[in-house]
């Protein structure tokens, strides 16, 4: 375990940023997925949706075994099974690009690259955030999630406009070399340091976990569709609005989102992890509510903007409660069926909201957003009277 003070920022620090590196691999490609397969290919936005969400579907399907392996055979098995699996599906986008396929192909190989995403994101973020735990200790749960969140949500923020430009002076052939890369140089860093001993325990049937972590994972679920809109979505919304420069909109979410990290992580601590979730998901409801109605870009940046100020400290705080549920030896699946919620909301929005904005315009992905906002701020009164704060 490493010791508190500036120790514990130099532990966790290689940690932190081999989840950047990591989230860069699955960030890179999301807007310009929507554009290769909406735009060049010319496949509907229910496609583009599905495609999308395959990724997380994926991850969903293996989060818990994820957890199983971290807690059983230690959280590095977990994280070299992981990345070369995330730097394979930028393979698959290269081999999209630079084969003489139809469109049909073209598609394969892309729904192959998200597949292959899903499972590496399933183990190397697991085997990561138990890492960081380990590391700091289980007191410190808090701030692993936070610093693990501020660099998913970065490398989200940073990786969406990256990608456009990437894609936009080289094509999506640039795209896919990204992709594969930077797993490599996250894998690179964790190799270097001493692996975390197991935790043992035995074996537990997922549906005993999740009855200890589903209400504050319900939440975290419905907090985490206004960024699958977002990412799916919103290229595509500000290209039928004639509107240039989505990216900006996509980084604003995620500088928001940073920044209220860095100034406010002990805000769940000080004033009730419950509390601050409500405010937060307040402000989320009011960045989806002002992308729906936004008649410019500056306004949809706004939104975006909001977005992110509101969705920050919903998942450390969520993710405190849900790991307090449970004992030590269970604290991997914990982790791995926590973050599976995220990904029952960004495999599921992605092609349902395809098949809403088909009906009403892409405009309507923003009402959905605002919609399980909403239906969050409901849930909350369901936590705060069985898990204390």
């Amino acid at each position: 375990m490493i010791p508190s003070g500036a120790s514990a920022f130099v532990g966790l620090a290689p940690v932190v940023l081999a989840v950047f590196l990591g989230f860069l691999a699955l960030s890179v490609p999301l807007g310009a997925l929507s554009l290769e397969l909406g735009g060049n290919l010319g496949f509907g936005t229910f496609v583009v949706g599905l495609v999308i969400g395959l990724q997380s579907l994926a991850t969903l399907s293996t989060r818990h075994q994820a957890g199983t392996l971290c807690d059983q055979g230690g959280p590095r098995k977990a994280i070299l099974i992981g990345l070369p699996l995330a730097a394979s599906s930028g393979v698959a986008y290269v081999l999209s690009s630079v084969l003489p396929l139809g469109v049909e192909g073209k598609l394969a190989f892309m729904v192959a690259g998200r597949l292959s995403m899903g499972l590496g994101e399933s183990l190397f973020l697991t085997g990561l955030m138990s890492l960081g735990i380990a590391r700091l200790g289980a007191d410190r749960t808090g701030r692993v999630m936070s610093w693990t969140g501020i660099a998913i949500y970065a490398a989200l923020g940073l990786g969406a406009p990256f990608g456009l430009t990437a894609q936009g002076a080289y094509g999506f052939l640039a795209v896919g070399l990204i992709t594969c890369l930077t797993p490599i140089l996250a894998l690179a860093i964790i190799v270097r340091l001493p692996p975390a001993p197991a935790v043992g325990g035995q074996r537990v049937p997922i549906h005993h976990v999740l009855g200890l972590i589903w209400r504050p994972g319900l939440v975290l679920a419905l907090s985490m569709v206004p960024f699958a809109v977002m990412a799916a979505f919103l290229p595509l919304h500000y290209a039928a609005r004639g509107w240039s420069q989505a990216g900006i909109a996509l980084f604003g979410f995620a500088a928001a989102y940073v920044l209220v990290r860095l100034v406010g992580p002990g805000l769940p601590v000080r004033f009730g992890a419950t509390r601050i979730a409500v405010g937060s998901l307040a402000f989320e409801l009011a960045g989806q509510a002002l992308l729906w109605l936004a008649p410019s870009p500056n306004i949809a940046a706004m939104g975006a903007i909001l977005t992110g100020l509101g969705f920050s400290l919903v998942f450390p705080a969520m993710g405190v409660l849900a790991t307090r549920s449970v004992p030590p030896d269970q604290r991997g699946r914990a982790v791995g069926n926590f973050m599976a919620f995220a990904d029952i909301a960004l495999g599921v929005t992605g092609p349902a909201v395809g098949l809403a904005t088909q009906w009403a315009g892409l405009s309507a992905a923003f009402i959905v957003g605002a919609a399980a906002t909403g239906a969050a701020l409901l849930l909350i009164p369901l936590i705060k009277l069985r898990t204390a704060p």
